[in-house]
């Protein structure tokens, strides 16, 4: 599950490119192995096998991000009486789109997050939390302490070099970070669709808390999303599933892009 050293030459490109401080990335993976040594009855590798075990058990995997056209695409597919929650559909959220999932009663079986856009409800409604640590989210991590240490099904990622709790399977942001840490578990039948996977120059509304509104985002936003685009492209060489992006407002070079409509007949397949 550890792919630190062949993701490090993305890594040291994009703290180059943003000029991050990578010991401060080292101080959050410290503060967080910290935080997980007071954790009881916990190990890393039952909980990774108790998710691969899970995951293995669905035919359909869905990944939401938080782009513009997620929340259109969830109703679009609850209005075609799609039920999200069929038992071969596990429903996968980046971070804040476990918000909009909760609101419209969908079953999240896992939420990857590095803590700025959902809440502590996410944590009761979702069956697995993977919470990453980065220099800019320790203050994220002392507020949900609480959340960390109570919560059972949870799994630790980092930006730097692993330790014996917290793994680097490569990716930057919450989105693209969850397919290469799927990459080693999927079996080769199971689908991939990437809902709200929009790589354009507007962030959605649930891509943190306190935004009311889709809008424009900033330079340093829209360059954090090109890298994501491009490290999902990259991935291809690794997953031989099939991989499908839906609605998506800036089609992949890569991956075949589905229509609302090509969607739904083809989930009302599997």
């Amino acid at each position: 599950m550890d792919f630190y050293e062949e993701f490090k030459d993305w890594y040291n490109t994009i703290i180059e490119d943003f000029n991050f401080d990578a010991q401060k990335d080292i101080f959050a993976r410290e503060f967080l192995s910290n935080i997980i040594k007071e954790k009881k009855n916990w190990n890393i590798d039952a909980i990774l096998s108790s998710f691969q075990d899970f995951l293995s058990k669905k035919e359909v995997i869905l990944v939401y991000g938080c782009g513009i056209s997620l929340e259109l695409t969830i109703d679009f597919l609850l209005k075609n009486d799609i039920n999200l929650n069929n038992k071969n559909i596990l429903n996968i959220a980046a971070d804040g789109a476990s918000r909009l999932l909760r609101e419209r009663k969908i079953e999240i079986g896992a939420i990857f997050s590095d803590l700025d856009g959902i809440t502590a409800n996410e944590f009761i409604y979702s069956d697995y939390i993977i919470v990453h640590a980065h220099g800019d989210n320790i203050d994220k991590l002392k507020r949900f302490e609480k959340e960390i240490l109570e919560f059972r099904n949870i799994i630790f990622t980092c930006q730097v070099e692993p330790d014996d709790n917290i793994i680097n399977t490569g990716g930057f942001t919450d989105g693209d970070r969850i397919l290469y840490f799927l990459r080693s578990m999927l079996l080769p039948s199971q689908s991939i669709f990437l809902i709200g996977m929009d790589f354009t120059n507007k962030v959605g509304k649930y891509s943190k808390l306190g935004y009311q509104k889709n809008h424009k985002a900033s330079k340093r936003k829209q360059k954090k999303l090109k890298y994501a685009e491009q490290l999902i492209d990259w991935l291809g060489k690794c997953i031989t599933n099939e991989i499908y992006y839906v609605n998506s407002q800036k089609p992949s070079q890569r991956y075949e892009n589905l229509d609302l409509k090509q969607f739904l007949k083809k989930i009302k397949q599997l």
